[in-house]
């Protein structure tokens, strides 16, 4: 009779069951208990081959929207990531070999392989800008519930924090502040004027070791002592920071692509609360769609209701917020229409603001914003007017330089007679708005909205006054006598005692300065045009240069340029010179007391001279980076700054050429 042995095994890569059977004849078994023992076998392989798969698990953290887990398959032999990937079409990402899993057992899983994608080498993204791999760890412990992904510490790895395999994440808990009931305004509270402090606390809630260490606010009020502040992170996601204040200042941090809003006050607290699993859930392209009865960021202390209101409707005031869209509108548009524009999208968005289900103090703060959003793209007609037409018709270059010449803008004389209607932008309750700031630090707007009022006197002109003379101070220019005189004028002395405090603080860094060294500076030379980048270089022939195009007033190349020391400090017995180059529009004051923080070789070049460089090199904008080998020969090129790993590498390969 024929019979048949059932043996079976199990591919731990793939976690199929593969049966084999043998033909053969055994007297000693029946039919029916082979068929019985067939049933059996088969059963215990189905058994094992299950695996357990998590739908797109929710997660606490991330360090990167480019990559998220679409499913968890768990089994007895692996654990298997389905990763999609969201980047640049025809940019690559790269997967680190000592990528790992860690449980929340505390145990470490190392990554075995990955099938769609070898660990180490580029990736290169499709042109539509998804992709989908797997990556292959081994089997966790039935017990682990929550897994973290990590390529490790490098700077720039993927990290994705508490992956639920039970899908569903933990309850969240609130601190006290953030649960405390708070009244609710009818009215805007009149901001004090005076010199103090404002106390910023609070935390990151389910906080991971591992994630941010600090992060940047950004101040946006009437008058800033300080444009940005960098607060550290305590290892159990807390902060605590005092920051210098002369009123209510509006602030705002970002986390990821979400910008979260505050008020600070001088002798006020402020808690936030910061809710980053769901701020993670809302820049998930998986997960987004998800209903959350969580918001992004909680409040306690100093106006707690109001932010909290203003935060949830989360309304834009920004008229042209999808500037795309604002700048095909106004294609062939005139001035005159140009401001019609303008007025009209303000009014539909004080309409709007009506509608809302708010509170009067938050629609007076949101009325502000979009008055003031309005009036300070008023002040810029004639140069949107010349910028529309260059966008919409792709001029570039010459081009785009002939077309500005040839065809300035003229405005009437009683072309900003409407600001006459924005009288709420010379009231206490105007210190409340965000984009109060571009307006006081605005001369032109001051002479247009006093010619309109009939006046200059009110808060939003005795503001102005100080503004322009702290951001002097800021830009490296002491105040002089006569602005000092002016300040001293005004009704409130916590304008003169700290205008005093900051112009003597600049006072003593400006002697500080003529004491350092590691800086030179030198002159481009009676040189042509054509002549002038060979003629600068020409001097560091033989070296690895690296030349940074910045400018005074670039955020970004003053950012660069301060993350960029330890990695100098490193470098600096390798055979590399750096060589800034910067324009007229970086006053010269400026320029002369900020560079003794920029260790290299610097050049201020003429605006001609500037232009020739930017139309020879194609630069579109700065900071724009070249390297340059030791034969005089470009072999990197960017603008943006692109890290200081991917620097430091494209140097080490420049310097072995």
């Amino acid at each position: 009779m024929a019979h048949f042995f059932f043996f079976y095994t199990q591919n731990t890569d793939s976690n199929y069951i593969i049966l084999i059977f043998v033909y053969n004849s055994i007297n000693e078994y029946t039919m029916k208990q082979l068929a019985l023992i067939a049933c059996f076998l088969l059963n215990v392989a189905y058994t094992q081959a299950q695996e357990k798969m998590i739908e797109q698990p929710p997660f606490s953290d991330w360090s990167s929207t480019s990559i998220e887990v679409d499913k968890v398959a768990l089994s007895d032999t692996a654990t298997v990531l389905h990763i999609k990937a969201f980047y640049r079409p025809k940019n690559w990402i790269r997967i680190a070999s000592g990528s790992f899993l860690k449980g929340d057992d505390g145990e470490l899983y190392p990554l075995r392989y990955g099938i769609g994608i070898a660990p180490d080498q580029e990736f290169w993204m499709p042109e539509s800008g998804q992709a989908e791999f797997k990556l292959v760890f081994p089997p966790l412990p039935e017990t682990v519930t929550s897994i973290d992904f990590s390529e490790g510490d490098t700077e720039g790895a993927f990290k994705i924090w508490g992956i639920r395999l039970d899908g569903e994440l933990p309850k969240l808990k609130l601190p006290a502040e953030a649960t405390v009931r708070v009244k609710k305004l009818s009215s805007l509270p009149i901001p004090a004027i005076q010199k103090g402090k404002a106390l910023l606390e609070g935390c990151f809630l389910n906080y991971h070791p591992g994630a941010s260490s600090d992060f940047t606010i950004y101040l946006s009020g009437a008058l800033n002592l300080n444009q940005k502040v960098k607060i550290k992170i305590k290892d159990d996601g807390s902060f605590s920071e005092e920051i210098p204040v002369l009123t209510t200042t509006p602030a705002i941090m970002y986390t990821g692509s979400d910008a979260i809003s505050l008020l600070l006050a001088p002798g006020e607290k402020t808690n936030i609360f910061i809710n980053q699993r769901e701020i993670c859930r809302r820049q998930s392209k998986l997960h987004r769609e998800k209903k959350s009865d969580e918001a992004n960021v909680y409040y306690g202390g100093y106006l707690a209701g109001l932010s909290a209101e203003i935060n949830k409707l989360n309304f834009q005031t920004e008229i042209d917020s999808d500037y795309p869209l604002f700048i095909q509108e106004l294609k062939d548009k005139n001035a005159e229409e140009v401001k019609a524009y303008i007025l009209e999208k303000q009014q539909s968005k004080l309409r709007e603001i009506e509608n809302l289900k708010a509170t009067k103090a938050c629609k007076a703060v949101l009325h502000n914003a979009v008055n003031a959003s309005a009036a300070s793209l008023l002040m810029f007609v004639p140069q949107i007017v010349q910028r529309v037409h260059i966008v919409n018709y792709k001029l570039e270059g010459e081009a785009s330089k002939e077309y500005v010449k040839n065809n300035p803008v003229q405005l009437p004389d009683n072309f900003y007679d409407l600001l006459k209607d924005f009288s709420n932008l010379n009231t206490p309750e105007a210190l409340y708005t965000p984009q109060y700031a571009r307006l006081t630090a605005s001369q032109t707007f001051r002479k247009a909205f006093g010619k309109a009022l009939g006046t200059d006197k009110g808060i939003y002109f005795d503001l102005s006054i100080v503004a322009n003379v702290l951001n002097g101070i800021s830009e490296f220019t002491p105040a002089s006598e006569e602005q000092l005189a002016q300040i001293a004028g005004l009704d409130n002395p916590a304008y003169l005692e700290t205008v005093k405090e900051k112009n003597t603080e600049l006072l003593a860094k400006i002697e500080q300065n003529k004491k350092k060294t590691g800086f030179t500076i030198n002159e481009a030379g009676e040189v042509s045009n054509e002549d002038l980048f060979a003629s600068i270089i020409s001097k560091y022939r033989g070296h690895t240069l690296l030349v940074d195009f910045w400018a005074t007033w670039c955020g970004p190349c003053r950012t660069a340029n301060k993350a960029m020391i330890p990695m100098k400090e490193e470098l600096k017995d390798k055979d590399i010179v750096y060589v800034y180059l910067t324009g007229e529009t970086s006053p010269k004051g400026t320029w002369e007391n900020m560079i003794p923080d920029i260790h290299g070789e610097h050049f201020r070049v003429t605006d001609e001279q500037w232009s020739y460089l930017m139309d020879s090199f194609s630069i579109r904008g700065v900071p724009t980076y070249l390297l340059v080998d030791r034969e005089g020969n470009i072999t990197y090129k960017t603008t943006g700054f692109p890290g200081t790993d991917k620097m430091k590498e494209e140097l080490l390969k420049t310097l072995d050429k």
